[in-house]
């Protein structure tokens, strides 16, 4: 491994430090103050600069994240809000909103987009004839169950990890877990997600799934380009037209601006994997994600320029933009059985260097 800029197997580590996490490793803490207070919290830290917070208590979606003191996680004004301060139905849905911050929130896990009343003749109960979901879905706002965490040592290679559950769930409606893994090596610049999708119940339930990968500053700055494989632009809010700002070379903090948003269709390679990055040629820095188009073959890309909230979204999705009354009448909503469930792999990597950065829009292009 390379750890603090040598070349250090796990006996090499052992005869330098009394205690493992000089080098790096996870620890679990409980943020004490404001709308944060009682959230639990793992910090991960690599040893090469990568550093990120996982929010047990809020779907063990990635909070803060940052590569040697270089944040590239987008921190919104809201905080990581504690889940007991959410309120689901409100302001028509939109107040998912209050709770809208961290490198990843994951949308879901039976709707994701914007809210509606829809069918729920499925659920076989009739006091509920209708769903009416929120923006996003209900799962961000769930604790998990923390089953494990720690490090994993195979010879000279060390896993740093985490392990929980997400149950969402209710009498007369839908019964959903989510098991979500998250691992890191030792001196390594990448984060490993892989998410199963369950339905341990009875009765046939909707699933939508998306995740909001969410980068800010000072990754994101003036000239900070965009990178992906697009075939073609399927979709764009009114907003594009309007304001006609670049979606690939982007602009310094804008007041007033209104979300753009776009659904692109990405190439895969001939592995079937896809993503799209954000690179900062002054900083020499770049973050990418990847997944499986297979398994979410949808994208849409959010910019989100106005001055105090300055972030871009990269949202691979298993559905397109119309959301789930569309999904529905077209067919390609997904409906997990009894017993059925679905997994998603996505990595997150940090990309170093004119180099690094040149190999990554091969990749990308």
């Amino acid at each position: 491994m390379r750890v603090r800029g040598q070349e250090l197997g796990r006996r090499d580590l052992a005869a330098r430090m009394g205690d493992p996490a000089a080098a790096g490793g996870v620890r679990l803490v409980t943020l004490g103050d404001g709308v944060e207070r009682g959230i639990r919290a793992l910090e991960f830290r690599t040893g090469s600069g990568l550093a990120f917070d996982v929010l047990v208590d809020r779907c063990m979606d990635i909070g803060a994240a940052e590569h040697g003191g270089r944040a590239f996680g987008w921190r919104s004004r809201t905080g990581f809000r504690n889940p007991g301060l959410h309120e689901h139905a409100d302001e028509d849905g939109l107040s998912w909103l209050r709770s809208f911050s961290g490198l990843t929130v994951t949308a879901g896990l039976d709707h994701t987009l914007f809210g509606g009343e829809v069918d729920a003749e499925s659920y076989r109960y009739p006091p509920r004839p209708a769903v009416r979901h929120g923006l996003h879905g209900r799962v961000a706002n769930i604790p998990a169950r923390l089953t494990g965490y720690g490090e994993r040592w195979d010879g000279d290679d060390c896993v740093l990890w985490a392990e929980g559950e997400v149950r969402q769930a209710a009498v007369f409606a839908e019964n959903l877990r989510l098991t979500r893994r998250i691992e890191a090596d030792l001196g390594g610049d990448e984060i490993r997600l892989t998410d199963t999708v369950h339905n341990p119940g009875f009765d046939t339930v909707p699933h939508m799934f998306l995740y909001h990968v969410n980068l800010g500053w000072p990754l994101l700055d003036e000239g900070s380009r965009f990178l992906a494989p697009v075939r073609a632009t399927v979709w764009r809010t009114d907003s594009v037209a309007e304001q006609g700002v670049d979606a690939w070379t982007l602009p310094a903090p804008l007041p007033g601006f209104v979300e753009q948003v776009y659904e692109h269709e990405l190439a895969a390679d001939a592995d079937g994997l896809t993503g799209a990055a954000l690179v900062n040629d002054r900083l020499g820095l770049a973050v990418s994600v990847e997944w499986r188009a297979a398994e979410f073959p949808c994208f849409f890309q959010w910019l989100n320029l106005r001055a105090g909230d300055y972030a871009v979204g990269l949202e691979p999705s298993t559905h397109h933009v119309a959301g789930d009354a569309a999904a529905r009448d077209d067919g390609s909503m997904i409906w997990l059985g009894p017993g059925e469930s679905r997994t998603y792999h996505t990595v997150f990597r940090v990309h170093q260097g004119a180099d690094a950065i040149a190999g990554l829009e091969t990749r990308l292009t």
